[in-house]
């Protein structure tokens, strides 16, 4: 259904009747067919859908940046302040690029240079752009820099990429975006791996850069709290088509596809259910345990000392999900590390059934390797692409003394668990979605029929259907297998469906624990009042729990 708004006068963007085609034996014609919008000055626009739905492609074809052999513009037209980007000169692409319009890319450490400064990264495109001196590019980018809201501008300018947080590298990436004063800053996915506090930060950040600026935005997303605290108004994708698109209060309150009825509906509630309390067997207790980096000795009496963990006290019983929330840099992997013991701790005791793990010898480990496995939160970082999925499923069992054939029938049950056809077990990662991959590496963990299954972030990269699936299927397989869950998230909605009690850690500390009902009800501590007042689309949550 297309329906493009009228009486917007002058629009920054016009996307109008744009079709993208698909390499021969892809699994459509196109990357997106016939799509069209508009974005206008001080507007933001949030592009929303599944993955595979056109909305980078879309980005991409407006910047420029589709690969030429492999995706093809057919028709249409994508009109920035009425010049067509598409039809437009690689030359010109780069004079339009960070003078009339910048992107904000999704992983930042991927979009810029680890060897050099972040200063220099953002003066380039002054250096291109402008006739300032070098003096008069170091002064402006001190500007941007405090414009975006970064600590000691004048340190952090020398600084490189790695020695900066998620949250100011991206504030890096906005400062290069925003430098020239672009008409259209373009955002994909530039807040999905952050923490609710700092996510807070960059989308307060956005909406006044955009506001001061008289700046049109285009922001992709899958998170439809973000969509519900920002957007003016909200572009509906799905298979490469607009299927709807309107206000934000139309789209989010009164949507009229089931697609889009079907995306709201999977937005997990701040409200947490009422779960039954658990009273099964001890699987895991963590007692004072804690984990330093860094030590002063007789020659380094100035070294740095990080205490990452300290002094973490908790319990998980079989059958039961804890779940650990809290900022980047709280020491939540810190510690799931630590419980499976891929590092030692510094302190403290890891009891597992009993028995303690803290402080084994490696040699000692493997017999408690196969009672706690790990999901990633990047399930194709997690799996090699060289091999099949099914070598992957078996490699563990087969390792710890299974025969080959019980392996296999074991695998191909686990396939059809996590509901997987059993006869993909020979194909290879690339071969699947994100949320099917993330599913084959459940299966993988299941298949050494452990005792502590960890979750790190496992969801937090899905789109919101595949991940209420995932979330589903957890939970599922928590109750058939009687497992006990550490589920490691900075997304509180996530954590308030599927977790039977919660600690919040900040700096190494667990500042609170208890009930997920009773935390999400009644937090007591200033920083956890803190998480929940940074969640985006605190209100969008309530009455979609009311509904």
């Amino acid at each position: 259904m297309q329906e493009v708004p009228t009486g917007m006068t002058e629009p920054v963007l016009s996307v109008r009747n744009l079709t993208v085609r698909l390499p021969s034996g892809a699994d459509r014609e196109n990357a997106i067919e016939h799509i069209s919008f508009d974005i206008g000055p001080r507007e933001i626009v949030c592009i929303v859908g599944e993955s595979g739905s056109g909305k980078s492609v879309t980005a991409q074809a407006v910047m420029g940046l589709l690969p030429k052999r492999d995706l093809v513009v057919t028709a249409g037209e994508t009109l920035l302040q009425g010049e067509d980007t598409t039809k437009a000169h690689i030359h010109r692409l780069r004079e339009l690029r960070g003078t009339r319009m910048g992107m904000i890319f999704q992983e930042p450490m991927t979009a810029l240079n680890p060897v050099q400064r972040v200063g220099q990264q953002i003066a380039e495109v002054l250096e291109i752009h402008t006739d300032l001196s070098a003096t008069e590019q170091r002064q402006r980018v001190l500007d941007i820099m405090k414009a975006v809201q970064l600590p000691d501008p004048e340190l952090m300018i020398d600084a490189y990429p790695h020695q900066l947080s998620g949250g100011q590298r991206q504030r890096i990436m906005i400062a290069a975006a925003l430098i020239l004063d672009p008409a259209l800053l373009i955002a994909d996915e530039p807040t999905t791996a952050l923490d609710v506090t700092t996510q807070a930060q960059i989308l307060r950040l956005i909406k006044e850069m955009q506001s001061r600026r008289n700046t049109g935005v285009m922001f992709i997303t899958h998170d439809f709290g973000v969509v519900s605290e920002i957007a003016d108004r909200v572009v509906v994708m799905q298979h490469g088509r607009v299927v709807e698109q309107g206000t934000r209060e139309e789209v989010l309150r009164r949507p009229r596809e089931a697609y889009t009825k079907m995306l709201v509906a999977a937005v997990p509630s701040l409200v947490p259910p009422k779960r039954v309390p658990v009273e099964g067997k001890l699987a895991l207790e963590a007692k004072n345990l804690s984990k330093i980096y860094g030590r002063r000795t007789f020659l380094s009496r100035k070294a740095r000392i990080v205490k990452a963990a300290q002094d973490v006290n908790f319990h998980i019983r079989k059958g039961e999900t804890l779940g650990i929330v809290g900022e980047s840099g709280s020491g939540k992997t810190t510690v799931a590390r630590c419980i499976a013991r891929l590092i030692e701790p510094s302190e403290g005791e890891i009891l597992i059934e009993g028995a303690n793990v803290a402080h084994l010898p490696e040699r000692d480990l493997r017999p408690y390797r196969r009672d706690i496995q790990i999901v990633f939160q990047d399930p194709y970082r997690s799996l090699n692409p060289r091999r099949t999925v099914g070598q992957s499923i078996v490699e563990g069992p087969i390792n710890f003394g299974m025969p080959r054939e019980k392996a296999i029938d074991k695998a191909r049950e686990l396939m059809g668990l996590v509901g997987l056809s059993p006869d993909a077990l020979d194909r290879y990662p690339h071969q699947f979605s994100g949320g099917q991959r993330q599913r084959i590496c459940i299966a993988r963990a299941l298949a050494m029929g452990p005792t502590l299954l960890i979750a790190d972030e496992a969801v937090s990269a899905l789109d919101v259907s595949v991940q209420a699936q995932v979330l589903e299927l957890l939970d599922n397989i928590r109750k058939q297998f009687d497992l006990a869950v550490l589920f490691i998230t900075h997304d509180l909605r996530v954590a308030a469906q599927i977790c039977d009690r919660i600690a919040v850690m900040k700096n190494g500390v667990v500042v609170e624990h208890g009930t997920t009902v009773d935390v999400f009800r009644s937090p007591q501590h200033e920083y956890t009042k803190a998480l929940f007042d940074a969640a985006p689309g605190r209100d969008f949550g309530a009455q979609q729990s009311v509904a």
